[in-house]
C-alpha cells in the first residue's frame, strides 16, 4: 500500500507510481483481450486497433474531465489539471469520454458502433480488476469505517499507512488524511482507522462482470447484448458500492431528498429496467413475471425499511455523481436491451449480422498494394486496369506466331548420341 511502486536508478531514484503502472497494465491487457474478441467476430483488426488507442486516450480525458468537475475546488490552476501523478480520476468518465472517442473515430470511417462496443466493454471490466489494485496501493477510493468486530484480516486490508514526509505532500494515504483531518486521529499514527478495503471489492467486481461477459457471449443473439449488458450491470454494482464508500471527492448530484424516497426511487429505477431488459431474455410464462416481480422488491423493501417515524425530522440525501450516472447509463442501456431483443425474435438472423467489411478490407489491401508495387513503363501499378491502357498494352505486344501448315511435317531421323 505505497503510491510509488519502486524507483529506477537514474535521475536521483525517478519513482514509478503504482497507479499509473496498473492504468498502463490494463489498457495492454484490454488491447489484446479486444483485438482477440474482434477476430473471433470477424471485425477488421487495422481500423478497430486504430480505434482502442483513440478509445483509451479518449478515457483518460474523460476520466480526468469528471474528476475536475466533481472537484474544483482543488483545481485553483490549469497545470494542477495535467498533475496526474497525484492521481484524480472517475471510472464513469473514463466510460463515457471511451464511448465519444469511440464513436467518432467510427462514424468518421463509417464503421458501426454496437459491434465494436461488445468486444470492447469485457476489457473495461479486465480494467476495472486491474485499476482498482492501483487505486487500493495507492490508498484513494477508500470506504467507511469499518464496525469493531469486524474480522481481524479486513480490518488488515482496510488500513491505509501515513507516507514517509518524502512522499509526495508527505500528509499520509487520502485515508490516513481524511481521518486525522475530519475523525481525531492523532497525527503520529502508523496507520489510518480500518475501513471498507471498496478498492478491493471494485477490483472483484470487475473479475466477475469479466466472467459474465465472456459467459454471455456463448448465448448472445442480438448484437449490442454485451455492451447493454455490462452498462447495466455495472450501474447497479457501482451504486451499491458507493454506500460503502466515503472517500470526500466522489461529488453530489441534486436533488436532495430523504432517503427512504431517494434510494427507494433508485431501485425502483433500476428493477424497471431490469424487467423491460434483460428479464426478458426468460421465456414468457411464470418464470418471467416472478423474475420481473423480484427486480421491484428492493426498492419496496428500502422504502419500509428506512422509512422514520412520523414528525420526525429527517436529513436529506443526495446521490454521488457515479451513482448519478450508473442509474442514468442503467436505465437508458435496458431501454434500448429491450427493443433489440424484440427485433432479434422478429428476425433472429439480422439480429447477429454483420456489415460485409471484405469491401473495406480490400480497400485498405488495394491502397497498401499500389504504395509497394513499382511502376512500369507502358504498364499500370494499380489494380484497377482502364480499357485505354489494356489497349495500349495489346499494341506494344509482340505479333503472334504464324499459323502451323495444316500439312503434316516430315518426319526426321532420330539422332543417336554419341
Amino acid at each position: 500500500m505505497h503510491p510509488i511502486l519502486f524507483k529506477l536508478p537514474f535521475g536521483g531514484g525517478f519513482p514509478v507510481y503504482s497507479y499509473g503502472v496498473m492504468l498502463g497494465l490494463s489498457f495492454v491487457v484490454g488491447w489484446y483481450l479486444t483485438l482477440g474478441l474482434a477476430k473471433r467476430d470477424g471485425l477488421p483488426r487495422e481500423p478497430l486497433a486504430n480505434c482502442y488507442v483513440i478509445t483509451a486516450v479518449a478515457a483518460v480525458i474523460g476520466a480526468r474531465l469528471l474528476y475536475v468537475a466533481t472537484n474544483p475546488a482543488d483545481f485553483d490552476s490549469l497545470g494542477k489539471v495535467f498533475e496526474f501523478r497525484s492521481g484524480g480520476m472517475v471510472a464513469y468518465g473514463g466510460f463515457l469520454g471511451g464511448f465519444v472517442g469511440s464513436f467518432a473515430y467510427l462514424r468518421w470511417k463509417g464503421l458501426p458502433l454496437i459491434p465494436w462496443a461488445d468486444v470492447a466493454v469485457p476489457s473495461l471490466a479486465s480494467g476495472l480488476l486491474i485499476t482498482r489494485i492501483g487505486c487500493y496501493l495507492f490508498g484513494c477510493d477508500f470506504g467507511r469505517p469499518l464496525q469493531a468486530d469486524a474480522p481481524s484480516w479486513l480490518q488488515r486490508l482496510g488500513e491505509f499507512p501515513r507516507w514517509p514526509d518524502n512522499v509526495l505532500s508527505g500528509a499520509g494515504s487520502p485515508a490516513f488524511y481524511q481521518h486525522v483531518d475530519t475523525l481525531g486521529l492523532d497525527p503520529t499514527a502508523s496507520h489510518s482507522l480500518p475501513v471498507h478495503p471498496t478498492q478491493l471489492y471494485e477490483a472483484a467486481t470487475g473479475l466477475c462482470l469479466l466472467v459474465v461477459l465472456l459467459l454471455l457471449r456463448r448465448r448472445q443473439s442480438f448484437r449490442g447484448q454485451i455492451f447493454l449488458s455490462f452498462t447495466f450491470l455495472y450501474g447497479v454494482a457501482r451504486f451499491l458500492l458507493e454506500f460503502l464508500r466515503d472517500d470526500a471527492e466522489r461529488g453530489e448530484v441534486p436533488p436532495s431528498l430523504p432517503a427512504h424516497w431517494l434510494y427507494s426511487l433508485a431501485f425502483l429505477g433500476f428493477g424497471l429496467a431490469f424487467a423491460f431488459g434483460l428479464a426478458r431474455l426468460v421465456k414468457p410464462g411464470p418464470a418471467r413475471l416472478g423474475l420481473q416481480a423480484l427486480g421491484i422488491v428492493p426498492a419496496v423493501h428500502f422504502f419500509f425499511s428506512h422509512q422514520p417515524e412520523a414528525f420526525v425530522t429527517v436529513a436529506k440525501v443526495s446521490l454521488s455523481t457515479s451513482q448519478s450516472v450508473g442509474l442514468l447509463t442503467a436505465i437508458a442501456a435496458m431501454l434500448a436491451f429491450g427493443m433489440f431483443h424484440k427485433a432479434a425474435l422478429a428476425n433472429p438472423r439480422s439480429a447477429m449480422a454483420l456489415p460485409d467489411f471484405k469491401a473495406f478490407d480490400e480497400a485498405d489491401e488495394s491502397a497498401a498494394d499500389e504504395k509497394e508495387l513499382p511502376r512500369v513503363a507502358g504498364k499500370k501499378a494499380s489494380a484497377g486496369v482502364t480499357k485505354d491502357a489494356s489497349l495500349e498494352d495489346d499494341a506494344e505486344a509482340p505479333p503472334p506466331p504464324p499459323a502451323e501448315s495444316k500439312s503434316r511435317p516430315k518426319r526426321k531421323k532420330k539422332r543417336s548420341l554419341d
